[in-house]
């Protein structure tokens, strides 16, 4: 099976990119398709997360973008293993156009994760604007979706969040909704999947509807994960090393 690339991508920290990203490495990982994480953010949320992470819960291979690896070339740092199906893209925040560009380029699925506020839906605005028109993701290639995040139903501020979100003419891929749930996965470094399904069913239809998303058929063939020349930021001293 080919491998499919997917970028959680906001510039606005705080928009629940680490959270969606850790997530569906998961869901993946529990489903029988290897994943993979490559955390680009210095703070290193999805390394610490994978660090967590028990032993005996299906394997997510990690790769530290922001680590120095003595004696390794970055290009063999940052490979990817030949068995992983599904490498999913968490990227920092306050990224300049260029850096959007590399870290888009090959992807075959974008996801933007939106809060329910108004400077969430101004800055989603700015990142959307800069994906259509920078990193020329054109709309009827079906690669770019929103994610409404962390939501609270039957608010003044969730059916403003909702109408932003129909007047873009961009698919709404999940609705996420404001749970424990998600505090849970990150201190345990587990994924939805993984807990009590009893506690997760109503997170888990919209993460169904999700997948399906990222799982459409209508995407075109992308160059591998592993051919793709990784933005350059300041290497900084890891905090964790993955093993």
């Amino acid at each position: 099976m080919a491998v499919r690339k997917i970028v959680i991508l906001n510039p606005k920290g705080g928009s629940g990119k680490t959270t969606i990203a850790t997530n569906l490495a998961a869901y993946y990982a529990s489903n029988g398709q290897p994943s993979a994480i490559m955390d680009y953010d210095s703070q290193g949320s999805s390394t610490r997360w994978l660090s967590r992470r028990a032993s005996e819960s299906p394997y997510i291979h990690g790769i530290a973008t922001y680590e120095n690896h003595a004696g390794q070339t970055r290009s063999f740092a940052l490979r990817v293993p030949v068995e992983v199906e599904r490498v999913v893209v968490d990227t920092p925040a306050a990224f300049n156009k260029h850096e959007l560009l590399d870290y888009v380029r090959g992807a075959d699925k974008i996801l933007v994760p939106v809060l329910p506020s108004e400077i969430d839906i101004h800055a989603a605005t700015r990142t959307i604007a800069d994906l259509l028109l920078v990193a020329k993701i054109a709309r009827h290639e079906d690669r770019l979706a929103v994610v409404a995040n962390r939501v609270k139903r039957n608010t003044l501020v969730f059916r403003s969040l909702m109408k932003f979100l129909e007047s873009l003419d961009i698919p709404v891929a999940a609705v996420l909704r404001d749970t424990q749930n998600y505090i849970k996965t990150a201190s345990e470094g587990r994924g939805l999947l993984e807990l009590k399904k009893a506690d997760v069913v109503k997170d888990l239809v919209q993460w169904k509807r999700l997948v399906g998303w990222l799982e459409s058929d209508d995407v075109q063939p992308r160059p591998e994960p592993e051919m793709i020349r990784p933005p350059e930021r300041t290497p900084l001293r890891p905090h964790y090393r993955l093993q």
